[in-house]
């Protein structure tokens, strides 16, 4: 396994990145992983190497960057009396939909520039905050993805005009989202506006029974998926 730390330039600066890959002579397809609030930690590195040990060149930006490269919250950010916690709200909330795309764009230049990475189609991942922005480049960059997976994603469901759920129809790759059936974060009454909206899409819905909103990767991949709902058009 290669492993690298670069500063992608981006029209915003430059996003300083974690990336790796197989160590082959071929190249591979590339895989672009967005953090969740907490920001870019061990875990998140874990994440990005299991992806990469089976095939891809993954790109693991951190999307706080604007605010200094290496800005990320503590072990306490999930703990919810903690000052950390409410810095973690903070950063997150200085993040947008269209912030994702334009840092998107760059990463896309990037890969394209690499010649470790296999041209054509891409893939990308988000969990928590950034499977609204998994959606989000799925959906403008059309042409790029050929699939996108959110985790827990939120949030999915807004009044905004680039809400996940109103763009998302927009994009040709397959789309994989996932839910906690208690998450508080994502209601019943949200993933039943998703799944309308995304009536004519290549969807796959997968729901984890009695399971809330995870707090760690680890505890969002663990357990059976219980129910799949199909899109009726799909």
């Amino acid at each position: 396994m290669i492993e690298q730390s670069l500063n992608i330039p981006t029209p915003s600066g430059s996003v300083d990145s974690f990336i790796c890959y197989p160590e082959r002579r071929r190249p591979a397809p590339g895989v672009i992983v967005y953090m969740d609030a907490p920001g870019i930690r061990e875990e998140l590195y874990d994440m990005a190497r299991r992806i990469a040990t089976v095939g891809y060149y993954v790109v693991l930006p951190n999307l706080y960057y604007r605010h200094g490269h290496g800005t990320t919250c503590g072990p306490s950010a999930t703990d919810d009396t903690s000052e950390e916690h409410k810095r973690m709200y903070q950063l997150m909330f200085t993040l947008n939909n269209a912030m994702i795309a334009e840092d998107t764009g760059a990463l896309l230049a990037f890969l394209d520039a690499r010649p470790e990475v296999k041209r054509g189609a891409v893939g990308c991942v988000g969990y928590c905050m950034s499977g609204a922005f998994a959606v989000t480049a799925a959906a403008r960059f059309a042409e790029r993805f050929s699939a996108a997976a959110s985790y827990h994603g939120v949030p999915l469901v807004t009044d905004k005009p680039d809400s996940p759920h109103r763009v998302a129809g927009q994009a040709k790759a397959e789309l994989y989202f996932a839910f906690g059936e208690m998450d508080h974060l994502t209601p019943a009454k949200d993933v039943e506006t998703l799944r309308a909206a995304l009536d004519w899409s290549y969807v796959l819905l997968a729901q984890r029974e009695r399971a809330l909103h995870a707090r760690s990767l680890r505890r969002a991949q663990a357990g059976v998926v219980r129910r799949r709902v199909h899109p009726r058009r799909a």
